[in-house]
């Protein structure tokens, strides 16, 4: 019962954060940001929030120091939108899926282009 609600807490925060980081976060180091998705705890205490970031690495660090620095806004904002008795504490990761898929369709597409 409880892993139902968090992911539909997930999901909820997921799509608050979307309009939170594109509409509220007004710090430039945070870049483009997508929230991929979002992980929480079955007790609804912690939320893991993977972000995908356009731009180098450089760029990415400094969206991740930005976000880390917004934390305390995102949670206040998070906690007004959804109603929970505790908003949950969010920590930012990048999501490595995006890259990881996109190496192997580049692997991918060489080997092919070999054979031929």
């Amino acid at each position: 019962m409880s892993e139902l609600r968090a992911n539909r807490v997930g999901e909820q925060m997921k799509k608050e954060l979307g309009d939170i980081l594109g509409k509220k976060i007004k710090d430039p180091r945070v870049g483009f940001v997508t929230v991929t998705d979002v992980e929480v705890t079955g007790d609804l205490q912690q939320a893991k929030v993977f972000i995908s970031v356009l731009g180098e690495d450089k760029q990415k660090q400094d969206t991740l120091v930005g976000l880390s620095k917004a934390k305390g806004f995102i949670r206040s904002e998070i906690g007004k939108r959804i109603r929970l008795r505790k908003t949950p504490e969010i920590f930012f990761e990048f999501d490595e899926a995006i890259e990881k898929g996109n190496r192997i369709e580049h692997i991918l597409r060489d080997l092919n282009n070999s054979t031929d």
